[in-house]
């Protein structure tokens, strides 16, 4: 199998991206398609709010058609999936989106998603979203840590929250399954696993996962197509 996979970071923080792609690294595997990590450099320092998701979306249209002679796939690494449609639009390639594939594989995981939030101005974006998917009922509840994005580097204060976040979904909300709400959650995911007692989905993971598989799928297509 071969292909490239290129992964967009909207946000403008060179930090998030590298901690996002160290975490692919169980994805890199002999034979499967290159997976390459770009960050958005007119973006803000992170997405925090409906006005950030606005502005980016021009910013991944632009990185997309950029790649599109190289690329045979496009993840979208936030979790508000800024501009997926757009995208989707510009390009015969695959567009995943981190929140959209993140809750999917969640929910083959277990009954009720639990999502750990950065901020709780986040929760209601994630919310409309949700919605828009039709995935409501399956979401036991979303929950901010209180922390932005640049602030992710902090590792002890933000695993900290995350754990104490993590356990109030788990026995609050009822949530038997977690999804870090936030590509720059990235290496946190074993060691949050471990402590609260649930799976926990990378978002971004999951969205790399789903485009390894498309591009798997799609070559015998190709192939027959061919003959």
């Amino acid at each position: 199998m071969t292909g490239r996979i290129v992964v967009i970071n909207p946000n403008s923080t060179e930090a998030v991206t590298a901690a996002m792609d160290r975490a692919l690294d169980p994805l890199r595997i002999p034979g499967g398609p290159e997976i390459v990590s770009v960050t958005n450099p007119d973006g803000p320092p992170g997405i925090e709010c409906q006005a950030h998701v606005d502005d980016v979306s021009a910013h991944i249209r632009g990185i997309v058609r950029a790649h599109d002679a190289s690329a045979s796939a496009y993840v979208i690494a936030c979790f508000s999936d800024p501009g997926i449609h757009a995208a989707r639009e510009s390009t015969t390639r695959p567009v995943f989106g981190i929140a959209e594939s993140g809750l999917l594989t969640a929910l083959a995981l277990g009954n009720k998603a639990g999502i750990i939030a950065i901020l709780s101005r986040s929760v209601p974006r994630h919310l409309r979203y949700v919605r828009s998917l039709g995935l409501e009922a399956r979401l036991a509840g979303d929950r901010a840590i209180e922390l932005g994005v640049v602030e992710l580097s902090d590792e002890a204060k933000t695993f900290g929250r995350m754990v104490e976040v993590g356990k109030t979904l788990r026995d609050r909300d009822g949530a038997d399954v977690l999804v870090m709400g936030c590509a720059g959650m990235a290496r946190y995911r074993d060691r949050l696993a471990d402590a609260v007692g649930v799976p926990v989905v990378d978002p971004t993971q999951a969205a790399v996962g789903m485009a390894i598989t498309a591009i798997r799928l799609a070559r015998p297509a190709q192939q027959m197509a061919a003959e």
